[in-house]
């Protein structure tokens, strides 16, 4: 379900892929609105309660965490290659990373009962993003105000 939501994102539509890499992460931060579930990651939720007890269910959620890893580490690889090539990370590991973030802010939303944290810890990902790919001025988009 969520797949589907994720993939009609207009982020997706933009040609930079710094851009699309930025405008997804501007995309959690629009939808952070409602109950926490509708904002939230069923599947994050799943695996942290389940792993050691339900094999099936750990490899059904790592299976979903990682296709939607692997879009996001698309962009991060064609980004990287336009405007950071000889950065000594890989793409995948800040795909992971940004799946680390996402993850742990749902988390600490749901200790805190709203998206604030969700909100600064998607700020905070913005810069991160800036600052590694290190585009030039002009391509930064101004930081949306949360």
């Amino acid at each position: 379900m969520t797949e589907g939501f994720f993939a009609a994102a207009s982020c997706h539509d933009l040609k930079d892929p710094l851009e699309r890499l930025l405008g997804c992460v501007d995309f959690r931060g629009d939808i952070l609105q409602g109950d926490l579930p509708g904002y939230t990651c069923l599947l994050g939720t799943l695996v942290q309660e389940t792993s050691a007890t339900h094999p099936d269910i750990r490899v059904a959620c790592d299976r979903g965490m990682s296709t939607h890893i692997a879009i996001i580490t698309r962009d991060v690889a064609a980004a990287k290659k336009l405007y950071a090539p000889d950065a000594p990370w890989s793409a995948e590991s800040v795909g992971y990373f940004i799946q680390s973030v996402l993850q742990g802010a749902f988390i600490l939303a749901k200790a805190k009962q709203g998206p604030e944290v969700v909100s600064e810890s998607l700020a905070h990902l913005r810069r991160c993003l800036g600052i590694i790919l290190n585009p030039p001025r002009n391509t930064m988009r101004k930081e949306k105000s949360r």
